[in-house]
């Protein structure tokens, strides 16, 4: 499903908008069908693998658009010579005839006219550095044991400083002084003696306790990191960018990983995916080539997992994403940067509790809420968090 292969910036040829709805359903229902069927190729505002489709609508009117999608080839054959010059400028890509409706073409139109009329706005800093954030880990930072040792020994040094300052002083003070006794007197005149303060019950329980504090943190690392993989990020049998594909060329997520939004896995894309766009765009390519090796010898390409959750756990992608509304960035960081994907959350129990902690309820239009949102209010004003609907319950991820 590749799509629309569309147009140049200005024409002469532009036409009234007219006949495409503006109502929000229509809007939400061509969005789908762009994302699914567009978004790989086509960029409302700029262009992508090909052109961009902001005010497509003024160039072409509405009955020459559903016929060019649906069979763009078709249309370029006949001698029409704003086809045949699209072809011809975005060569060798060819669009393939697409599987939609009149209706459906329509309602496409509705999300690109509503995206042309409502440009995207730029990013604040502030929003830059906050995007794809997610909940901090809960537990203990077992480098506060670190902290707590060193502040210990600044402590303890400090106070051997004063006390050696004030022996010295004091010592210095009783040899000035006349009358002393003997016993006094060798006393006062007695040498400093570092083997008798190593041999010290006080320097070796100070020394044992230092060693057990270092033991402890060892082992709390090692506990706390079983089945922690932040920051894994394997090699892959082919070198995919996903800066270059979800950032720079703005593919949606959901049209490689199909399963987002209506399964509990995201699912892994599979080869014929690829070679939706790969059919014609860099087919000469190293990596590109072991695509199509996969599919002559009819074989899975084999991916390295990157996120996994022990089998204790259950974890659904589509009751997050669909129902929950969370942006994959919230788990994943920002993938639109990543060269090679790496596993940027911790996804330990904590992190996900901490998250359930945090997390208002996505209730705004949902009836299935109704009732709870009308308990919940009636005890508090504070929003309705994950946990408030049972989101910390043991058997919500493990039964």
């Amino acid at each position: 499903m590749i799509v629309m292969g569309l147009l140049f910036s200005s024409s002469a040829f532009a036409q009234e908008a007219a006949g495409i709805p503006a109502d929000e359903a229509s809007v939400a229902a061509g969005q789908e069908l762009f994302d699914g069927n567009c978004a790989s190729c086509h960029n409302v505002h700029q262009d992508m693998i090909g052109p961009a489709l902001k005010n497509v609508y003024e160039r072409r009117d509405v009955k020459w658009l559903q016929n060019f999608i649906k069979n763009p080839s078709k249309v370029k054959d006949s001698g029409d010579a704003y086809a045949v010059a699209l072809f011809e400028k975005w060569a060798p890509t060819v669009m393939p005839a697409q599987q939609l409706s009149n209706d459906e073409i329509v309602q496409v139109l509705a999300y690109v006219k509503h995206s042309t009329e409502n440009p995207p706005v730029a990013k604040t800093a502030e929003a830059t550095e906050t995007a794809g954030s997610a909940p901090a880990a809960a537990g203990v930072d077992s480098n506060l044991l670190l902290v707590v040792i060193g502040v210990l020994v600044v402590l303890l040094v400090i106070v051997l400083v004063v006390l050696v300052a004030l022996a010295s002083v004091l010592s210095n003070y009783l040899k000035q002084q006349k009358g002393l006794t003997a016993e006094d007197a060798d006393y006062v005149n007695q040498r400093f003696d570092l083997g008798a303060v190593l041999k010290s019950q006080a320097f070796i329980g100070f020394v044992s306790f230092v060693f057990v504090i270092l033991v402890a943190k060892a082992l709390l690392d090692g506990v706390m990191g079983i089945g922690v993989q932040q920051g894994y990020a394997p090699d892959q049998p082919i070198k995919f960018s996903h800066k270059l594909h979800a950032g720079y060329y703005e593919i949606d997520c959901q049209y490689c990983h199909t399963g987002v939004e209506k399964s509990k896995n995201a699912n892994i894309p599979s080869a014929n995916i690829c070679m939706n766009c790969h059919s014609q765009v860099r087919t000469d390519s190293e990596e590109i080539q072991k695509i199509y090796a996969a599919i002559e010898n009819d074989q899975p390409i084999q991916w390295v997992r990157i996120h996994n959750l022990p089998d204790l756990s259950y974890f659904n992608h589509s009751q997050h994403v669909k129902v929950g509304g969370v942006e994959c960035e919230t788990c994943h960081g920002d993938i639109k940067e990543m060269e090679v994907v790496q596993q940027h959350s911790m996804l330990t129990m904590g992190w996900c509790i901490d998250c359930h902690r945090q997390t208002d309820v996505n209730a705004k239009g949902n009836a299935y809420y109704d009732r709870i949102v009308e308990l919940h209010n009636s005890n508090t004003k504070a929003p309705m968090k994950v946990e408030d609907i049972g989101g910390l319950e043991c058997a919500k991820c493990h039964y």
